[in-house]
């Protein structure tokens, strides 16, 4: 279920924020709410996270089926081949 949420935020914060959301392509409100959820997740282990990685996260849409070791693995195949 979803529920409005009203902030306050700085407008060149918002600006930066809604053209950062465009040239990922995805919404505001779905970076504010992907951001809530690794800042909450309880599972996660505190790490030490440098800004530029920061910025990074979720920027990367991967499709459902996206099999990560299949894919590193022909990745060090053909490296090594």
């Amino acid at each position: 279920m979803t529920t409005k949420l009203t902030l306050t935020v700085e407008a060149e914060v918002i600006k930066k924020a809604k053209s950062y959301a465009r040239q990922t392509g995805r919404s505001l409100s779905e970076l504010i709410e992907t951001y809530l959820e690794t800042l909450t997740d309880e599972h996660q282990e505190p790490q030490q996270i440098s800004p530029k990685l920061k910025k990074l996260a979720g920027a990367v849409k991967l499709p459902a089926d996206f099999d990560e070791r299949k894919e590193l693995s022909a990745y060090f195949e053909s490296k090594h081949l």
